[in-house]
């Protein structure tokens, strides 16, 4: 699938291997407030290195922050929870309860530990699925452009998300927080804070896809990838779309089998 010439010149025209115009400190703080010279600079050199640190810095600092203000204890009444929500939890005796807590208990702290790795990880196929569909949709980029794409548009978000949860998270008491829907942060800029997740943890996970630091990031992207692979505007949002799409049917599945928002 592939774009007339004359959309194609809608796109600035920028080379490959050409030298970068702005460094890469310079690229974080350009995405925020000029998404298409930085864009454009990234065309010539992609760059993911300090933004993929940036970000899992920021994820594992709110994850960590999250865990020490509910305490183990509020995290042990949500595996409890969760456990008794399943199937084999009605069966377990108080011993294996024990257990089955403790072992989820280490394994969320090894995790959360593993997280700057785990986000690595997913910023890494995040970039991967931009580049196949930017090959799918006659782009010129290669991978290196699809996670540059990936983690930029990531950047505004992830950080204004994360700043607003650290907010959220000092003035709201231990116990009105919901661990279940604040996995994906406590400052929630959707429609989801307008209905009770834990009873319709499917309906909320669909309003939570219109989130504004969800749809912002789908802008960059589709800004991104438009500048980058030198593709039409609506090739760019196509990708973006169709990769958003299923996300959000990953996030309903999770939500049908956890009982929480995704």
């Amino acid at each position: 699938m592939t774009d007339s010439n004359e959309e194609r010149e809608t796109v600035p025209r920028v080379d490959q291997g050409e030298a970068p115009q702005m460094s890469e400190i310079a690229t974080i703080a350009g995405i925020f407030f000029e998404p298409g010279r930085t864009f454009e600079d990234l065309r010539r050199k992609p760059r993911f290195i300090i933004g993929s640190i940036i970000i899992a810095l920021f994820v594992t600092a709110y994850a960590f922050g999250l865990y020490y203000k509910v305490g183990e204890a509020g995290m042990r009444n949500f595996t409890r929870e969760q456990i008794e929500k399943s199937s084999q939890g009605q069966s377990l005796s108080k011993e294996q309860m024990d257990t089955q807590i403790g072992l989820s208990i280490t394994i969320q702290t090894v995790f959360r530990y593993a997280f700057p790795i785990v986000m690595f990880i997913i910023l890494l196929i995040g970039g991967l699925l931009y580049f196949l569909g930017t090959k799918a949709f006659g782009g010129s980029g290669g991978f290196l452009h699809g996670l540059s794409v990936y983690v930029y548009s990531s950047i505004p978000p992830t950080i204004l998300a994360m700043l607003g949860s650290f907010v959220v998270m000092a003035i709201k008491a231990s116990e009105e927080i919901d661990i279940g829907a604040s996995q994906r942060g406590l400052l929630q800029a959707n429609p989801s804070v307008l209905i009770d997740g834990k009873a319709n943890p499917v309906l909320a996970t669909l309003l939570g896809t219109l989130d504004i630091f969800m749809i912002w990031g789908w802008i960059l992207a589709a800004i991104g990838l438009r500048i980058t692979n030198r593709l039409s505007s609506g090739s760019a949002w196509a990708i973006v779309i169709i990769l958003g799409v299923i996300g959000v049917l990953f996030r309903v599945i999770g939500a049908i089998f956890s009982g929480n928002p995704g």
